[in-house]
């Protein structure tokens, strides 16, 4: 009998992943989306829909109906784009909501999307993160990071209740069906010819199709309540930024930022986005966060999962194939 999964946050960019992958595997795939939603990310998939919101709690339990497997992709993960309320209401009480009824609903296992940012950053020049780190930093200086904190909270809360459940801790992810250009903005700005700086710092790239197969893997191989981080491979700003330059066919980033001057440039950066009406391309917590080498250990995901989750090059190159063969680049 072929095993049905859900799929919440299913037409964002990891969750339409987790989709092609889910069907790729031989799962029957129901994807939750809301009434208004775009479904370009899923485009050339066809799974069953179900029309629901993570704050309804009495619609995931309808979206749940008859799913041995649930994988909670939803949340609000542009936290430069949000506010604070949206961003807890969205990834702590929406959460908290999903695992209730996956609770109600009798599912066999429920796969949740966390993120790195739980682990918080290095206290010291040359540390790759693992699994065990925790989150450092105070609230407010990492409202997105906290609120992951709080929803794997949840998750251990669930467990203790009899759910099993697994944690992935995807790192920053490129690649296809990103069509509201998260991870993919770097090619969007590379293609403006607006890479003229490289923050000093580094991080963690993994391609969004490893993603989603990673995420099948957890369901199919992972261990209850434990942490898997999908990494890609650690790269400095700079080497991100000429990968995507030499994608696109533009110059490559002219300098990098001297440390210093990314914590003083910081907090005017948030001033002029409160009072800026549109949204802003990056906010004070990312640029404090690129001047670090925020760069993560993902073995135990590849030891335990079987997990591979490519180059960063690999990853800019699904992206740029992906947006130009859809128009969007």
């Amino acid at each position: 009998m072929t095993t049905r999964a859900l799929v919440t946050g299913a037409t964002g960019c990891v969750g339409a992943n987790i989709v092609e992958a889910l069907s790729a595997r031989g799962y029957a795939v129901r994807a939750l989306r809301r009434a208004t939603s775009k479904l370009d990310a899923l485009a050339g998939l066809d799974p069953e829909y179900a029309v629901g919101d993570v704050l309804d709690e009495a619609s995931l339990r309808a979206a749940m109906a008859g799913c041995e497997l649930v994988f909670h992709a939803a949340a609000v993960s542009q936290y430069w784009r949000n506010g604070p309320e949206a961003i807890y209401t969205a990834n702590v009480q929406g959460t908290r909501n999903v695992l209730r009824a996956a609770l109600a609903q009798g599912a066999r296992r429920v796969v949740f999307t966390s993120s790195v940012a739980v682990l918080g950053v290095p206290t010291q020049r040359g540390q790759v993160l693992d699994e065990s780190a925790t989150f450092n930093l105070r609230p407010e200086q990492f409202h997105y990071g906290h609120s992951k904190v709080l929803a794997e909270a949840e998750v251990q809360r669930a467990v203790a209740e009899g759910l099993d459940v697994v944690i992935v801790n995807p790192v920053s992810v490129i690649g296809q069906r990103d069509v509201y250009f998260v991870g993919g903005e770097i090619l969007r700005t590379a293609k403006r010819g607006w890479l003229i700086a490289a923050p000093p710092g580094g991080m963690g790239i993994v391609s969004a199709r490893a993603v989603g197969v990673g995420h099948v893997l957890a369901a199919e191989r992972g261990r209850t309540g434990e942490r898997y981080i999908l990494n890609g491979e650690n790269v400095s700003h700079r080497a991100l930024m000429t990968l995507a330059a030499e994608a696109v066919g533009v110059h490559a980033p002219w300098f990098t930022i001297p440390r210093p001057l990314v914590k003083v440039l910081a907090t005017p950066l948030d001033w002029l986005n409160r009072i800026r009406r549109a949204q802003p391309l990056i906010d004070g917590s990312q640029l404090r966060l690129s001047a670090r080498d925020m760069y993560f250990d993902g073995r135990k995901a590849e030891r335990e999962l079987g997990f591979i989750g490519g180059s960063a090059r690999a990853a800019i190159a699904e992206a740029w194939a992906w947006y130009r063969e859809h128009g969007l680049l």
